[in-house]
């Protein structure tokens, strides 16, 4: 628990400096770039990450696994055997994409460099294993940097700057950069843990026994990714740009506070494989609860925060993103619901792996034909447009909430433990922060936002303190746990 502790406050660390560079690339994307512009680009960029994603081949998880087994070979050779699983798949992806590339571009392309962008697949599944490396050393800082320093500040610096060199593409070469920085970062920390593999070379059964073991991980961590832009791909069907491009800015803002779901993803993974190396199942329902309290406690904070002062919030963007804020409240909600879902994901994914993939996948699907029959509705009964958004991430919504119920029920069931991040102080703390929002609405916009949300999340997290977290919660704030532990 005090490994969770201190990884998760390190990366929560490395959250807190991504939500400050993601504003300012939000402000300048909706600014400089308008509406139909980034919904292009977010057309794009859900092909291209889903395409990184699956690259990755369930290494982010998986290398933990194979770390901790026991190999007699040395870990560099076990690295590098992941390396080229996940450079081949990549290469394979990144020549697909380059000779069709429709699949990226429903609504056209935005310039002549958007061709660009499947060239990203390559680096970025390369960075998940490299970081994925680090963290079995315990190593979250790379994390860190690479994902919360160089990646975001990246985009953000270089979306700006690009647009008076090459207005029409700004917004793809600005994901490129970003990629590569964070490449650059993750790399360094990874050679100096493990060193170059000498001796080692590479073996066409091993990787194809290697790829096979892991397809189960690379389809669960393909679908979690994709339960949260398929709602994205499918209203660029349904949907103009301008309402893409929306609906992205307002899914970029709600899936802040899911991003603190993955500060504690590189230590729980190696947490949990070496509770199974011992056979202690109570300790994993523990620390599944524990971790997943601490995530949802800090999200519905943050929800409130950003939901509440909504329009103000996205009016930042522009005028033309205020209509997103019906989207936004699901959204936040949608991403509170999901909590329970992956942080038993993150246990099941090692104990049962199959049934959690077959959930994944009802899930998925069921998400997918919501959202179709949701976006027909809307054309068959003749509906304002403006409702497609809040629709799809109603759908979203929905299909969360049956994963995480189905998900906690498995993980429940085969460790004989309960598996709950449900507390009432939730409730105490959220409603008088929500009346304090409520407050904060009645006033001018600008108060809204200087005053209105630090008074929220002040409010939230004095009550939680006190009321919701019990002792062994308020370890994540303690920074002297080594001495504790001697």
């Amino acid at each position: 628990m005090a490994a969770l502790a201190r990884g998760g406050r390190t990366n929560f660390f490395g959250f807190l400096l991504r939500l400050a560079a993601r504003i300012p690339f939000l402000f300048l994307a909706g600014r400089l770039y308008g509406d139909d512009m980034l919904g292009r680009f977010a057309a794009a960029l859900v092909v291209v990450e889903l395409a990184s994603q699956i690259a990755v081949l369930g290494q982010k998880r998986g290398l933990a696994q194979q770390l901790s087994e026991g190999d007699t070979r040395p870990p560099s050779h076990i690295v590098a055997d992941a390396m080229v699983l996940s450079l081949i798949t990549s290469i394979g992806f990144t020549a697909l994409l380059l000779i069709f590339p429709g699949p990226m571009f429903p609504n056209g392309s935005n310039g002549d460099l958007s061709w660009l962008l499947p060239l990203t697949i390559l680096p970025y599944a390369l960075t998940e294993v490299a970081l994925a490396a680090c963290a079995y050393r315990y190593d979250i800082g790379a994390t860190v940097r690479s994902r919360a320093l160089a990646e975001p500040w990246t985009i953000s610096i270089a979306v700006g700057a690009l647009f008076f060199v090459v207005p029409d593409s700004g917004l793809e070469l600005a994901y490129v950069l970003s990629v590569l920085a964070a490449a650059v970062v993750a790399f360094m920390p990874a050679i100096r843990h493990y060193g170059m593999p000498e001796g080692w070379s590479p073996h066409p059964v091993r990787m194809f026994r290697l790829a096979m073991r892991n397809l189960p991980l690379a389809g669960a961590d393909a679908i979690e990714w994709g339960t949260r832009k398929l709602d994205l791909a499918i209203l660029a069907q349904f949907a103009s740009p301008s309402q893409v491009g929306v609906y992205f800015a307002v899914q970029q803002v709600a899936t802040l506070p899911q991003k603190l779901k993955t500060s504690f993803d590189p230590i729980l993974g190696p947490v949990i494989t070496a509770a199974l190396k011992v056979g202690d199942r109570s300790a994993i329902a523990r620390q599944v609860s524990q971790v997943g309290f601490w995530i949802v406690a800090v999200q519905a904070g943050v929800a409130l925060a950003l939901a509440i002062p909504g329009e103000a919030v996205l009016g930042l963007l522009g005028p033309d993103f205020v209509s997103g804020t019906g989207a936004l409240s699901i959204l936040l909600v949608a991403e509170v619901v999901a909590a329970l879902a992956v942080v038993s994901e993150a246990a099941l994914v090692y104990i049962a792996r199959k049934r959690n993939l077959i959930i994944s996948v009802i899930t998925i699907a069921f998400q997918a034909a919501l959202t179709i029959a949701f976006m027909v509705a809307i054309t068959e009964y003749d509906l304002p447009e403006h409702w497609r958004a809040p629709a799809a991430a109603l759908a979203l919504a929905i299909a969360l909430a049956g994963a995480s119920i189905a998900k906690s029920a498995l993980l429940t069931r085969i460790l004989g433990q309960t598996v709950n991040n449900f507390r009432w102080g939730l409730f105490a703390a959220a409603i008088p922060a929500a009346l304090l929002g409520w407050v904060a609405t009645r006033v001018p916009e600008w108060l809204e936002l200087i005053v209105g949300i630090p008074a929220i999340l002040l409010a939230y997290g004095a009550i939680i303190w006190f009321i919701g977290f019990r002792e062994e919660d308020r370890v994540l704030f303690r920074r002297n746990l080594a001495q504790e532990e001697t």
